[in-house]
């Protein structure tokens, strides 16, 4: 009975080859009914039941026999791509698409669909949001205050950007804090204790979680929990250390200090992170002229920015209040806010305009507008999606600038994989980025539209997205070179560190860890983690791959939960043999191509070698030494921070199956604002 089945299996798929002309990634693979296209057909099925296992390996042998029966098969081709892509390897992917444009003919629906992933592809560079040099800021949408008569907030004046993709928006009219979602809806709003804000202002994030909100006529700073509930107050009115006389604008430095803009005092006022009062600074000296009217405030590079709105002028000043010199004197109209990005490059909120400083340059470039000359921006912000968030005072609505590259070329859409084992229940796993490989979060149900060969699915349910999983899976890469095994008592601080702040955090684990010696594998990390880090002394070796281990410690994550990371152990330095068989690029393109961020804790003292800075830059990540005042429990801590444009569905197809003999075609469609991209796939169910 299995044999005819199969055989029955061979016969349809490859009769579909006579009459998918128009849309081949619709119907199937495309040709003949000889042992050729069976054979064809037999080895495409397997090949994409090996995709939806993870199994990219046997997916890729599955494709290239196809491949073998039937040169040249667009449809073949195109997932022959999709699984190198999947596997790291881009040019050999592009390669494939490229192919298999040809074939399909780029005016068709699969031609079109493809030639927008090759372009996508060929042109990305970056992965955390960026403000690119050259590159317009335009408004693609915003978010009201008011409709009609009905009022949601007020006078705006400052934005937090969340994970998820939302924001908090300081309603200084409204005496409240909003938070509103990628869709412009709001999910929640805050107003304070049992008395309420008193004008609030400004709103920063500390290194806990905890949130600080100025109040400008109640003279004081409010700490609220991370999700917004009130906690206590800093300082009071007054001319004393520790009071305020209309506080302004906030920044949280690496160290979790608070600096608040203390205006009517024109000083800074610096507290520790309970609120503790420690100085103040930036009055008149005998090298400093003195504040007039100070704004925007911004702390990164181990210094401590100050705008004056009056003098038009930035200050630097270091940790403790001493002034360093000047940032900006020029070209500067009336600046308010300042936020680092994640480049480490300042944005400023100046009148109408939003500017890009670097630092270090003291390079001043304008990146858009946010209205017309009478315009005041308070405050802007880059959200988790890439987006520049400009609070609008007056105009009482915060604008949502987009590069003008992204609003012609979309989104990056990717099914990646599709389990029909419970057939007619289908769950689809899918992605969201930009061109430039950034994850698009806070993404809804009324985001995305699902159809089946153009009909839509039916009994749909959309399942927790990715960036609401709390939990993270990692895979510790242990180096096991001749220098990590003097370096034992390092390697179980690291793994005791670890294993601490996932017990902390909860739904967390160790999905592996990986002794990168001569010959990587697994070790036993149960119920031990330190002894598996640790390792066996037969282990270590002057030959030792951090290539091969790299790959095995992120295999083993693809099928683990939305945020994932490969965390590396070792001195920093990758070795001599450690792109023998996978080069830099195409280990970080395995890594970035599954959603999984590298982190690496270096241990010994050294810096991290420039291949590791790479990984970490390019997947999100971050470096940090074992020993450092706050331990590496918040670098385990943050990639649950980390943004996923991961989402999945559920539906009940309506589709016929021919028994299970049948190739079903699914499509996705994205939308928000302006913007929108999808992708098609296809997947055989079960036979019966």
């Amino acid at each position: 009975m299995r044999n005819a089945l199969s055989f029955g299996l061979l016969f349809f798929v490859a009769s579909l080859f006579l009459y998918a002309q128009d849309d081949p990634i619709r119907q199937g693979p495309t040709g003949g009914t000889g042992a050729a296209a069976l054979s064809a057909a037999e080895e495409f099925r397997l090949g994409v039941q090996a995709y939806n296992r993870f199994a990219y390996n046997e997916a890729i042998l599955s494709f290239e026999r196809a491949l073998s029966f039937r040169p040249g098969e667009a449809i073949i081709l195109d997932w022959l791509g999709r699984a190198y892509y999947r596997s790291g390897f881009e040019e050999t992917a592009l390669r494939q698409w490229r192919a298999a444009l040809n074939s399909y003919g780029r005016n068709s629906g699969a031609g079109m669909l493809l030639s927008s992933r090759i372009e996508t592809v060929s042109n990305r560079r970056f992965l955390l949001p960026v403000a690119d040099d050259g590159v317009r800021y335009v408004e693609a949408g915003r978010y009201p205050g008011k409709s009609e008569d009905i009022v949601f907030y007020r006078q705006p004046s400052s934005l937090l950007p969340n994970n998820d993709g939302s924001v908090w928006v300081v309603a200084y009219g409204s005496n409240e804090i909003v938070k509103i979602d990628v869709n412009g809806v709001i999910r929640d709003r805050k107003r304070g204790p049992l008395n309420g804000f008193d004008r609030p202002y400004d709103i920063v994030r500390g290194i806990d979680g905890r949130l600080y909100v100025s109040e400008y006529r109640g003279s004081r700073v409010s700490v609220l929990d991370k999700n917004g509930n009130w906690l206590s107050y800093i300082g009071s009115r007054g001319l004393g250390n520790g009071q305020f006389i209309g506080p302004q604008n906030l920044t949280i430095n690496e160290d979790g200090y608070l600096y608040v803009v203390d205006y009517g005092n024109r000083r800074i006022s610096k507290f520790d992170p309970d609120g503790a009062f420690i100085l103040s600074f930036a009055q008149k000296t005998a090298v400093f002229p003195g504040l007039l009217s100070p704004t925007g405030i911004a702390a990164g590079n181990g210094k401590i920015y100050v705008a004056d709105n009056l003098r038009k002028t930035i200050y630097i000043f270091d940790p403790n209040g001493s002034y360093l010199g000047r940032l900006a004197a020029e070209g500067l109209k009336s600046p308010e806010s300042m936020r680092f990005l994640s480049d480490d490059r300042l944005l400023v909120a100046d009148a109408n305009r939003i500017l890009l400083i670097e630092p270090e340059a003291a390079i001043v470039r304008e990146l858009g507008l946010a209205g017309n000359e009478k315009v005041r921006v308070t405050c802007a912000n880059m959200d988790s999606n890439g987006n520049i968030l400009a609070a609008k005072f007056e105009a009482g609505e915060v604008a949502v600038m987009t590069r003008f590259d992204d609003l012609a070329s979309g989104f990056f859409v990717q099914i990646r994989n599709v389990d029909a084992q419970h057939f007619p229940v289908v769950t689809v796993w899918f992605t969201v980025e930009d061109r430039l490989r950034r994850q698009i979060t806070g993404l809804d149900v009324n985001n995305f539209i699902f159809t089946e060969g153009g009909m839509e699915a039916g009994e749909q349910i959309f399942l927790s997205p990715g960036y609401r999983s709390g939990g993270v899976d990692i895979s510790l890469l242990i180096e096991r070179s001749q220098l990590t095994s003097g370096m034992l008592g390092e390697l179980t601080a690291a793994s005791r560190d670890i294993g601490r702040a996932l017990q902390e955090m909860g739904n967390s684990k160790v999905v592996s860890v990986i002794s990168a010696g001569a010959q990587p594998r697994r070790e036993q990390h149960e119920p031990s983690l330190e002894n598996a880090v640790r390792g066996a002394n037969d282990s270590f070796s002057p030959r030792w791959r951090f290539d091969l281990g790299m790959r095995l410690a992120a295999t083993d994550l693809l099928s683990a939960a939305p945020k994932r990371s490969v965390v590396y152990i070792g001195s920093g330095s990758v070795g001599e043999l450690a792109f023998e068989q996978y080069s830099l690029s195409e280990l970080s393109s395995y890594l970035a191509n599954n959603g999984i961020v590298f982190n690496a804790v270096i241990i010994g003292g050294a810096q991290a070698s420039a291949s590791i800075e790479y990984l970490c830059r390019e997947t999100g990540g971050k470096a940090m030494q074992l020993y450092r005042p706050q331990g590496i429990g918040p670098l385990i801590k943050s990639i649950a921070d980390t943004p996923s444009g991961l989402y999945s569905f559920s539906f009940t197809s309506r589709l016929p199956t021919d028994f299970g003999r049948a190739w079903l075609p699914l499509e996705i469609e994205v939308k928000l604002m302006e913007r929108s991209g999808r992708d098609s796939t296809g997947y055989f169910p079960p036979l019966e």
